[in-house]
């Protein structure tokens, strides 16, 4: 059984506004002055702007262990940040808004003087999920045949309705924010190492990209880790929604490992194409339609996601994750996405406060 590991960027808001604050400094002082976090494994860590900072579980096999593990980081950050008057938000975006401090690093400091105005905007979180490899052979194998899969868990992980304090129509308004960093694109099909190799070298050859961390693919190999990363997510506040994220990839990179251990060559869909059905994605979440992977045209949402759990379906059952999985599935289609339940906060109550105020309590572990 493959092992599988999230990070999630979480944003730090004042605990009497809402406000994102740049607290990220105090925070891991609070950590590192407390003695770390209580439990093994992972880190509590920086991102890119002060109001940010992120968690990195261990690898896990059990979904179990994994989600014991998610939630052990977030009680972490919680209790540091309140030590400073701040709450902790799994949200894609903030809903009140708010200017943000880069975070005080040499790398971030190129990056925001190369990128100007798009890393002054910047202020997304995103969850992330490592699945185990054998190989890069393998890593690359699955990367050309998950790609026209991943819009599917962008519309379940929706959660960045706001951006600047106003409704942006979209589901994930972070999965938008994100494609302005021009490293953040929908690669071709690699069809081997050196394909994928020679591309990032071209990159950062331009000096655009100015090292390999800056491979924002939708999947990439993990530059760390023997690990395929899958960036595509909002970061959810339930947290049963990102152990479903996570088991899903993991279905996704066992299936394409299998598929790809049989001669089963990937489908070599457009990536102008899966650029169409992310955009979708991101704009209408789990509310209307999703473009079918099999075909690329419009189907219902409950249709494509019922598609891509059937096409992990044997992976899924193999790893004990398929009873799970499917009752975490019929959860979000039932009640809605993360972007969903913002809003019907908003008409609720007519404030953006609420709706960090609830962000606050479901990252938390409440409902």
């Amino acid at each position: 059984m493959r092992t599988v590991g999230v990070e999630e960027e979480l944003l730090l808001v004042s605990a009497e506004t809402g406000q994102p604050v740049s607290a990220a400094s105090d925070v891991l002082r609070r950590v590192q002055d407390a003695g770390a976090a209580g439990h093994d494994g992972g880190t509590l860590d920086h991102e890119f702007k002060q109001q940010q900072i992120e968690t990195a579980s261990a690898p896990h096999r059990s979904l179990t262990d994994l989600r014991a593990d998610v939630t052990a980081w977030r009680s972490t950050a919680i209790d540091a940040a309140r030590t400073v008057d701040a709450l902790v938000i799994a949200a894609g975006t903030s809903p009140i808004p708010s200017d943000s401090v880069l975070m005080p690093d040499a790398r971030y400091e190129r990056i925001a003087d190369l990128l100007a105005q798009t890393a002054r905007d910047q202020l997304a979180c995103a969850c992330h999920v490592h699945v185990f490899v054998e190989s890069d052979d393998e890593g690359i194998a699955v990367l050309d045949r998950i790609r026209e899969w991943l819009h599917v868990l962008v519309a379940l992980s929706a959660n960045s309705p706001f951006w600047h304090g106003v409704d942006s129509g979209y589901a994930s308004y972070r999965s938008e924010v994100i494609r302005r960093w021009p490293t953040a694109v929908v690669p071709e099909v690699f069809g081997s190492v050196a394909g994928y190799q020679a591309l990032v070298t071209a990159m950062k050859d331009t000096r655009v990209m100015l090292d390999d961390g800056m491979v924002y693919f939708d999947a990439r190999l993990s530059h760390h880790y023997p690990t395929v990363e899958i960036r595509v997510a909002d970061v959810c506040p339930d947290v049963d929604d990102t152990i479903l994220i996570a088991a899903l990839c993991r279905g996704l990179v066992d299936t394409a490992a299998r598929d790809w251990r049989v001669g089963a060559a990937p489908r070599a869909t457009a990536a102008s194409l899966l650029r169409l059905a992310g955009w979708h994605a991101a704009r209408f979440g789990l509310s209307g339609d999703l473009l079918d992977p099999r075909t690329m045209r419009p189907q219902p949402a409950a249709v494509v996601v019922a598609a891509l759990v059937e096409h992990v379906r044997s992976s899924l059952a193999a790893n004990g994750d398929e009873e799970s999985v499917d009752r975490q599935v019929g959860r979000v289609l039932e009640r809605g996405t993360g972007a969903d339940r913002q809003r019907a906060v908003l008409s609720r109550t007519g404030q953006l406060a609420d709706v960090v105020t609830d962000l606050a309590r479901v990252t938390a572990g409440g409902n």
